[in-house]
């Protein structure tokens, strides 16, 4: 039995599988999540994966946290170079392949279903080989597409969480201003990531535009992250116009934009899908009206955003599964 492995490395943590064609990128034979900074590099990593019952791998595929030029990789958040020839001489596998973690996201997208692995938040009309994109806020913001060669889809990298941020509303101009004076450029993902709801919440304190309570304000300072903290205070206050509440409102007007511009960009007719880890944990505020309509209000190009349908990716292992398709298809 042919088999490869798959991983989606991140810098916090990184999952690995093993996969055989007969069951499939969905269906791992083995699979094992690690700490990634518990690892000197990917090597050992991989190494300690396999040393448990070593099988024969034919190929190998990584969605990595970076970008990748010439088969080369820097992972986002930790000291790891990783060179795909370098790591196939190694691990002693034949072929190894690196691309970004939103490439291996979007290869999964065709493989994905409703209602099991994905939400519909806006219906559409869409065109059955039309483009699609993939726009993921988790702690930073990744964006991908693919394009239709006329026998099957092939995901495209983009580096486009770090293009400049547009604000739409006079609010999101004070918040632009707000962050220039602290950092200089403002790119989309400090304002549509994890680390950009924390961004819009101390705007919303520091400039006294919402007024922050002492007892949450002695919650969040004793975290390291307060981002899911400030979401599940805005999921239960949903309704009311508490601080989190507005973080979150923000958050996802801004978000709604940019998978609208992305769509645009790309000429998306085939969807956009939001991946990540936050949308999943956000749904009753995505399936507000409002978040469909800062994605279809594009001026004279509203009536052609209205037909872009719009999903919500459920699972969490999209990456993973989109890295083991690319991997089963070099064997």
């Amino acid at each position: 039995m042919r088999k490869i492995l798959a991983g989606d490395i991140g810098g916090t943590k990184s999952t690995l599988g093993l996969y055989c064609p007969e069951k499939g990128p969905r269906h791992p034979l083995a699979l094992k999540t690690y700490a990634s900074a518990a690892y000197p590099n990917l090597a050992a990593l991989v190494d300690d994966f396999l040393s448990h019952s070593p099988p024969i791998i034919a190929a190998a595929c990584f969605g990595v946290a970076g970008p990748v030029l010439d088969d080369r990789t820097r992972i986002t958040n930790l000291p790891w170079v990783i060179e795909a020839h370098a790591l196939a001489d190694i691990l002693r596998v034949p072929n190894v392949r690196l691309l970004n973690d939103l490439v291996a996201m979007a290869a999964a997208i065709p493989l994905l279903n409703e209602p099991d692995d994905l939400h519909t938040i806006h219906r559409g009309c869409p065109s059955p080989t039309g483009n699609r994109a993939v726009i993921a806020p988790g702690t930073g913001l990744g964006e991908s597409f693919l394009v239709w060669t006329g026998e099957a889809y092939t995901p495209q990298p983009s580096e486009g969480g770090h293009a400049d941020f547009a604000p739409q509303t006079a609010m999101e101009v004070e918040l632009l201003r707000h962050l220039q004076a602290k950092m200089g450029h403002v790119s989309v993902e400090r304002v549509c990531s994890g680390l950009g709801i924390q961004n819009i919440y101390s705007f919303l304190r520091d400039t006294g535009a919402a007024a922050e309570p002492p007892d949450l304000a002695a919650e969040l300072s004793s975290l390291g992250d307060p981002t899911p903290a400030i979401i599940a205070h805005a999921l239960q206050e949903r309704g009311r116009q508490g601080i989190c509440v507005q973080t979150l409102e923000i958050f996802c007007s801004a978000l709604g934009a940019e998978a609208g511009n992305l769509a645009l960009k790309t000429m998306a007719t085939g969807g956009v899908y939001l991946g990540g880890g936050i949308p999943p944990r956000i749904l009753p505020f995505l399936q507000d009206p409002a978040f469909s309509q800062s994605f279809i209000d594009k001026g004279r190009f509203s009536g052609f955003m209205a037909r872009i349908p719009l999903y919500c990716i459920l699972r969490s292992d999209a990456a993973l599964i989109g890295a083991a398709h690319l991997g089963l298809a070099m064997v």
